[in-house]
C-alpha cells in the first residue's frame, strides 16, 4: 500500500515571483484541502510532492491568494499579485513577529527607513517629529549630540524616564537620556540619547508599539510603549549592490529670544563702563570711555549673532547589499561630522555595521542571523547648560550691549591671562572655547545573533542572544587664567554598561486547522542582565598650572565610583485564533522576575487581550458585496495588564563610605528611607479603534481612544528632615492618560505617468491626569526652581505649574478685583502665596506631510505643530533684568511708565487708580529681578507653535543617461530642517529649546542655546 501511494504522488517545483520579476521568499505553498504545503526559499523557489489532479495554494502577506492547478506539469512558475483592495500592510510587532495589520487588534504604526532618512537628521529620534500620532519629541538645545526625549500617549510614572522601550533587531537597546543631573546653575552635560547612535540609513523600518497592549510582550520594560527598529537585510541587486550617499550642509540659528539694540550700557540712562546691565543711554554714537580705557562712539552690537559661527554638516555613507543563494549580506560604513554654531563644539561619528541571514540545511529549514555593529562617537566641547558661567549663550544674552564681543577674540592679554572686560567669575566665550574644554568618547558594540529551525508549514523554533555594551570616557580641562581658576583643573571619568539578553521562541501557526478557525501559539523566556559602572576623579585648583594630571591638585583628588547589577528573568506566551480571514482574537501572558525587588514580590505576572473584527471580509463573504465607495472596515479593542519594577539597590538603606577633608574615613546614609516591602508598579491600559479604507484605497483614516492608570508608582514621598530622611519609598498613585489618536492619509491626486499627491495627517489629544498620589499627600514635585515649582497635583493634569504672581485686589466687593495692587512708587508687589499658574502639557499634536511627485520629480515638506501647555523662559526673565530683552524698550524709547493698576490710600484705605510714573529699569528690576527668576506669571509662555519642520526636494536622474557607467541610480536634492516657525509666543525664542530633557518637568528652561536650522544638499548613487 505504502508503495503505490509513493506511486501516485509527483513531485512540482518552481519559483514564486512578483511581476517586476524579484523572487518572494517565504510564499506559503500548499495542496488545498490538504495540511501538505512547503514554503518558498529566498530565491522564491519551492518543491512540492502532491497527488494527481492537485490544485497548489499560493498566499503570502500583501499578495493575493492564488489557486494554481497542477494538471500534468512536474514545473510551475508562479507571479503573485499585489493586494491594494485591502489593508495588507505587514508590521513587525512585538519580539519581533511579522503580521498582518489587518489582524492586530491594538495600534501600532509603521514608519519607513525612506521616511527617516530622507529627514537628513543627525538624531534619529528627531525624525520622528509629527509622523506618529501621540508621539511627542522634547528637543535639547545642547549643540551637536544632544538628547531628544520621546514621549508615547503621555506620561505614566512620576520618577522614572517615560520613554518607550528600544528594541534593535529583536534586541533592547540602552536609550539613555540628557544629562544625569539637571540642577539650574550647574547640570551636568547633556551627554546625548542612546538612539542618536544608530545611523538612519541602516534602517529598513520603525514600528510604533503605542500602549501596553500592543508591547506585552516585552514585559515591565515596555509600560510606555515599544518602539521597534528592523535594520536592513540584503536583498538581490541588479547591479553590484553599492551605494554611496553624501549629505553636506550647513547650520545657522533658527530662534533666538528678541534683543533691544538701543540703549547701551549702564544704569538710568546713564553710561558706565563698569555696570553689568543695559540700563545706560541711547547709544547714538557719542564719544564714551570703553571698558579698556579707549575712547570710542557708543553703539550697540548683536553679539549673538556676531560670536555664533555658521555651522558644518558632513554625513557619507556607503552600503553593499546583495543576495548570494540562500545567504543575504549587508554592511555599512557612515561617518557624520557636525561643526556645530557653538564655537569649538563638534561631533564625529563613525558607524559600522554587518549583517548575514543565511538559509541552509534541507529545504532550507534552518536560518542564522547575525549582526555586528560597532559605533564610535567623539564629542567636543558640548556646551554647558542652565545659568552657569561656563554657558556661553547665557552669558552673551545678557552682555552690556555696547560690548562687542569680538574685542575679545584675542582670548588672553599680553600675561598669559583671559581677556574680558571686567574681573569676575565669568568667562569669555571665546577664551572658553579653547581653554574650557570637555571631551567624551564612547565606543559602543550592538551584537545580536539568532538560529531558527522550521519543522514544517507550521511549526518553528527559535534562539536568539544579543548584547549592547558601550565605554564612555570623559576628560575636561580648564587651562589657568581664568578667574574661576587661577591655575586650571581637571577631571577624568570612565563608565560602561552592558545589557545581554538571551531567548528563546516557540512559534505554531496553522489557518483553517479546525475548518475554518486557525490559530496561532507561541511560547518563550528571556534572560536579562544589565550591568554598569563608572569611576571619575577631579582635580581642583591644580598645583602646577596647565599640567593636567589627577596627583597635580593641590589636595587629593576627589573620586566617585558605582557599580550597579540588574537581572529580569521572563517567561511569556501568547494565544492567537482567526476565523475565515475576519475575526481575529490574540491573548498574551508573561511572568518577570526582578532581582531590584524583594523575594516576596519579585514575581509578577500580566495578561492581555486584543481582538480584530474586519466586517467588510464578512460583507464580501456573505455575498452581499461592498458598496463601490468602500474598501475595507475594521474594528479593533484591547486590554492589557503590564507591571513595571525600579532601579535596583532601593530595598534596603546602607552606608556610603567616604573620606573627611582630613582624610578620615567616614560613613554616611542616603537619604530615602528604604522599605523592603514595595511592590512593582501596575499599569492597566484599555483602547479601542476603527479602521476605515475608502476608494479602492486612496483615503483611509485610523481612530483610536485609549485610556491607562498607572498605579502603586514607586514613590520617594517627602519626609520631616527632622526625621533623619528626606524622603520614604513607598508604593502610591494613580496616574491616568486618555486620549484620542487619529491618522489620516490620501492619495489626493495619482497619475503613476504624470503629477501625484498624497497626504497623511497626523492628530492627537492626550489628557495625562494625577488621579490619586497617597492619604494625605495632594502634591509630588516633578522639578523647578526658586519660586518656580513644576508639580503631580491630586485631581489635576500631570505638570501643573505652580510660582510666584503679581498681588491683586482680592476683595470681591471692589470695583477693582483683579486688577494689580500696586506699591506706593507704582510698582507692582508680589503675592506672598505662590499660586497655579497653569501647565507644561500639550493639549494636541498636529503633523501634516504632504508629498508630490512629477515624473522624476519628488517634493514634500512637514507641517508639525503643537497646541496648547506653558513653559517658563529663564531666560527671558534674566534678559529683562539686565536690560538686554526688547520687552524693555517700547518704540524705541525707554520712557516713564505708568503700570495699570491700583494703590491702597493708607489715609482713606480705599483703592485708587495709580497716577505715579516709574522707570522702565524700576519697572524690570521688580518683575524680573524678584528672587533667582522674577516673577513667575510675568514670564510664562503659551508653548503653542506651528512650524514647517522640514522640506525635501530630489530628482531622480533618468536611466537612460546612467546606462553603460555602470550606475543603477542617482537622485540629487536639497533638504532643510526647522524651515519657518509660522506661529510662536515666547518672545523670538523656540518653544522646544530645553537645556534639560532628563527631567519630566519639562515645563521650564533656562540659559537654552538657540534651536538651529540646516540646509542640506544630497547626493545618492547605487552601482
Amino acid at each position: 500500500m505504502i508503495t503505490i501511494v509513493a506511486y501516485a504522488q509527483k513531485t512540482v517545483t518552481g519559483t514564486v515571483t512578483e511581476k517586476s520579476g524579484l523572487a518572494i521568499p517565504g510564499v506559503n505553498v500548499t495542496e488545498k484541502g490538504t495540511s501538505n504545503g512547503t514554503a518558498t526559499s529566498v530565491d522564491g523557489k519551492f518543491s512540492l510532492s502532491v497527488k494527481p489532479g492537485a490544485v497548489l495554494t499560493f498566499s503570502f502577506i500583501g499578495f493575493k491568494t492564488t489557486d494554481v492547478p497542477v494538471g500534468t506539469s512536474t514545473t510551475l512558475n508562479v507571479v503573485l499579485e499585489a493586494n491594494e483592495n485591502a489593508l495588507t500592510e505587514v508590521v513587525v510587532t512585538a519580539l519581533g513577529i511579522k503580521r498582518e495589520k489587518k489582524s492586530l487588534g491594538y495600534a501600532v504604526q509603521e514608519v519607513k527607513g525612506e521616511a527617516l532618512t530622507e529627514a537628513k537628521e543627525p538624531n534619529i529620534v528627531n525624525a520622528l517629529s509629527g509622523k506618529v500620532a501621540g508621539l511627542q519629541i522634547t528637543r535639547s538645545g545642547n549643540g551637536p549630540g544632544g538628547s531628544s526625549r520621546i514621549t508615547l500617549r503621555g506620561n505614566n510614572s512620576l520618577t522614572g524616564s517615560n520613554q518607550p522601550l528600544i528594541v534593535i533587531d529583536g534586541t533592547p537597546v540602552d536609550n539613555f537620556i540628557g544629562a544625569s543631573n539637571n540642577d539650574y546653575y550647574n547640570p551636568s552635560l547633556d551627554m546625548g540619547n542612546g538612539l542618536s547612535d544608530i545611523n538612519p540609513e541602516d534602517i529598513e523600518s520603525m514600528s510604533v508599539l503605542k500602549g501596553p497592549s500592543a508591547a506585552a510582550l516585552y514585559g515591565s520594560r515596555a509600560g510606555n510603549g515599544a518602539i521597534l527598529i528592523t535594520t536592513k537585510t540584503g536583498k538581490r541587486q541588479s547591479g553590484l549592490g553599492i551605494t554611496i550617499s553624501s549629505s553636506i550642509g550647513s547650520e545657522s540659528i533658527f530662534a533666538k529670544p528678541g534683543m533691544q539694540n538701543v540703549f547701551g550700557q549702564g544704569s538710568n540712562n546713564i553710561y558706565d563702563p563698569t555696570a553689568s546691565t543695559s540700563w545706560g543711554p541711547k547709544a547714538d554714537g557719542q564719544s564714551v570711555k570703553k571698558w579698556d580705557g579707549s575712547t570710542a562712539p557708543l553703539r550697540t552690537y548683536d553679539n549673538i549673532g556676531n560670536y555664533f559661527q555658521k555651522g558644518l554638516t558632513a554625513n557619507q555613507s556607503i552600503s553593499f547589499q546583495q543576495q548570494y543563494k540562500s545567504t543575504s549580506v549587508y554592511t555599512s560604513y557612515n561617518r557624520l561630522d557636525e561643526k556645530s554654531v557653538i564655537p569649538g563644539a563638534k561631533l564625529i561619528r563613525n558607524n559600522l555595521m554587518g549583517r548575514t541571514v543565511s538559509k541552509f540545511g534541507t529545504d532550507d529549514k534552518w536560518t542564522i542571523d547575525t549582526k555586528v555593529q560597532y559605533i564610535n562617537a567623539t564629542a567636543l566641547n558640548r556646551p554647558q547648560g542652565g545659568s552657569n558661567v561656563s554657558n556661553n549663550f547665557y552669558a552673551l544674552s545678557l552682555l552690556p550691549t555696547s560690548i562687542d564681543i569680538r574685542d575679545f577674540k584675542a582670548r588672553t592679554d599680553k600675561n598669559g591671562k583671559m581677556l574680558w572686560w571686567r574681573q569676575e567669575n565669568e568667562l569669555n566665550p571665546y577664551w572658553a572655547s579653547q581653554y574650557n574644554l570637555n571631551e567624551d568618547i564612547r565606543n559602543r558594540f550592538l551584537l545580536n545573533a539568532s538560529i531558527k529551525y522550521q519543522f514544517n508549514s507550521w511549526l518553528n523554533a527559535e534562539v536568539k542572544g544579543g548584547a549592547d555594551t558601550y565605554t564612555t570616557n570623559t576628560d575636561n580641562r580648564t587651562y589657568a587664567g581664568a578667574t574661576p581658576t587661577s591655575t586650571g583643573s581637571y577631571g577624568a571619568g570612565k563608565s560602561t554598561f552592558t545589557e545581554t539578553n538571551y531567548s528563546g521562541l516557540l512559534t505554531a501557526k496553522k489557518d483553517n486547522l479546525f475548518g475554518k478557525l486557525g490559530g496561532t501559539a507561541t511560547v518563550g523566556g528571556n534572560l536579562m542582565n544589565r550591568q554598569s559602572s563608572f569611576l571619575s576623579a577631579n582635580a581642583s585648583p591644580l598645583q602646577v598650572p596647565n599640567l593636567f594630571s589627577l596627583n597635580n591638585g593641590t589636595t587629593n583628588a576627589s573620586i566617585s565610583e558605582g557599580l550597579s547589577r540588574h537581572d529580569i528573568y521572563s517567561v511569556y506566551g501568547s494565544l492567537g485564533l482567526n476565523y475565515d480571514g475576519y475575526l481575529f482574537v490574540d491573548g498574551t501572558l508573561r511572568n518577570d522576575w526582578s532581582s531590584a525587588l524583594s523575594a516576596a514580590n519579585r514575581s509578577y505576572l500580566y495578561p492581555s487581550v486584543s481582538a480584530s473584527f474586519l466586517f467588510t471580509e464578512l460583507m464580501g463573504k456573505n455575498g452581499n458585496g461592498l458598496p463601490s465607495w468602500l474598501t475595507y472596515g475594521k474594528l479593533r479593542g484591547s486590554f492589557a495588564s503590564v507591571g513595571n519594577d525600579m532601579d535596583p539597590y532601593q530595598l534596603y538603606n546602607t552606608y556610603n563610605i567616604g573620606k573627611d577633608p582630613l582624610g578620615n574615613t567616614t560613613a554616611s546614609r542616603g537619604d530615602v528611607l528604604y522599605d523592603a516591602n514595595v511592590k512593582s508598579e501596575l499599569i492597566k491600559s484599555y483602547e479601542a479603534g476603527l479602521e476605515m479604507r475608502f476608494l479602492n484605497n486612496r483615503v483611509g483614516f485610523d481612530f483610536a481612544v485609549y485610556k491607562s492608570n498607572a498605579t502603586r508608582q514607586l514613590l520617594n514621598l517627602p519626609m520631616d528632615a527632622l526625621s533623619g530622611y528626606t524622603a520614604r519609598k513607598i508604593n502610591a498613585g494613580d496616574i491616568q492618560n486618555k486620549g484620542l489618536e487619529l491618522m489620516v492619509d490620501g492619495k489626493i491626486i495619482k497619475n503613476n505617468d504624470g503629477f501625484n499627491w498624497n497626504t497623511m495627517v497626523n492628530f492627537s489629544i492626550n489628557r495625562n491626569t494625577v488621579k490619586y498620589l497617597s492619604p494625605g499627600v495632594t502634591q509630588y514635585s516633578l522639578g523647578g526652581f526658586d519660586d518656580l515649582s513644576i508639580v503631580a497635583q491630586t485631581g489635576q493634569l500631570y505638570g501643573e505649574i505652580y510660582g510666584s504672581q503679581f498681588l491683586r485686589v482680592k476683595d470681591a466687593n471692589s470695583p477693582y478685583k483683579g486688577q494689580l495692587l500696586l506699591d506706593a512708587s507704582g510698582l507692582p508687589q508680589v503675592d506672598p502665596e505662590r499660586a497655579k499658574l497653569g501647565n507644561q502639557q500639550a493639549s494636541s499634536l498636529l503633523g501634516v506631510t504632504n508629498s508630490f511627485s512629477y515624473k522624476n520629480f519628488d517634493f514634500s515638506f512637514l507641517v508639525d505643530a503643537r497646541f496648547g501647555g506653558q513653559i517658563f523662559s529663564g531666560t527671558i526673565a534674566n534678559m529683562e533684568q539686565y536690560g538686554t530683552s526688547n520687552k524693555t524698550v517700547v518704540n524705541g524709547s525707554r520712557d516713564d511708565m505708568l503700570v495699570d493698576g491700583v494703590v491702597l490710600n493708607p489715609t482713606t484705605n480705599q483703592y485708587e487708580k495709580n497716577a505715579v510714573k516709574t522707570t522702565a529699569q524700576n519697572y524690570w528690576t521688580v518683575v524680573a529681578g524678584h528672587g533667582n527668576i522674577g516673577v513667575t506669571e510675568a514670564n510664562l509662555y503659551d508653548a503653542s507653535n506651528i512650524r514647517i519642520r522640514n522640506v525635501q526636494l530630489s530628482y531622480n536622474l533618468p536611466k537612460k543617461l546612467l546606462t553603460g557607467i555602470g550606475v543603477q541610480r542617482a537622485k540629487i536634492g536639497v533638504s532643510a530642517n526647522n524651515v519657518w516657525l509660522i506661529s510662536s509666543h515666547m518672545n523670538g525664542m523656540d518653544p522646544e529649546s530645553s537645556y534639560a530633557t532628563g527631567t519630566n518637568a519639562t515645563g521650564f528652561e533656562s540659559g537654552s542655546f538657540p534651536t538651529t536650522r540646516t540646509i542640506l544638499f544630497n547626493l545618492t548613487v547605487g552601482f
